[in-house]
């Protein structure tokens, strides 16, 4: 009866165990959580600014500090660094119509009116980068994790609002060789 109950015991603790790692493995592969840990592994830090489309798989992060905007897809396995003077301009797109724009050495378009009950929002990032020129992503829509379309529109104007700050600041100046100098003896 002891061989029994010994056996049964470890038959439960070995469930448990795996029952355990099977919780911690799907929290830890969890798509919110996977593009957060991507976005500070990618910007050297937790992000200023982040916006999350885990069913796309997307992710786009801001850091201040070094003065860099990352952008993710793939479920945070492929993505690039762009530095701040790289940011051409932002788009917030509502149900496919350009709604709030701003872009480098034009002025903003701002949003006028609130959409409610919009079926998508996505946020398009452009750049000076000719062979990744726009980043687009899904603010709200299908699998989204924020509640409503007023959720996904409030976080694309707060985006529009850093780009716009980003696109303000003074661009830093290119290092060019000094011009030679005559010499009249």
């Amino acid at each position: 009866m002891t061989e029994v109950f010994r056996t049964l015991l470890l038959i439960v603790l070995a469930g448990t165990a795996v029952t355990f790692v099977a919780i911690f493995a799907s929290w830890w592969f969890e798509g919110v959580r996977r593009l957060q840990r991507a976005l500070k592994r990618v910007l050297g830090g937790p992000p200023q600014g982040e916006a999350l489309s885990p069913a796309q798989g997307r992710a786009a992060g801001l850091n201040f500090d070094n003065e860099t905007l990352a952008v993710l897809w793939n479920n945070g396995s492929a993505g690039l660094v762009y530095g701040f003077h790289e940011i051409e301009g932002a788009e917030l797109i509502v149900d496919g119509r350009v709604m709030a724009r701003t872009r480098r050495d034009e002025p903003r378009r701002l949003l006028d009116d609130l959409v409610g009950d919009a079926e998508r929002v996505a946020l398009r990032l452009v750049f000076d980068d000719p062979r990744f020129p726009e980043f687009e992503l899904e603010l709200f829509g299908p699998g989204s994790p924020l509640r409503d379309a007023a959720d996904g529109i409030r976080l694309g104007r707060r985006w529009l609002a850093h780009v716009e700050a980003v696109l303000r600041r003074p661009q830093p100046r290119v290092a060019t060789a000094p011009e030679p100098e005559d010499d009249e003896d």
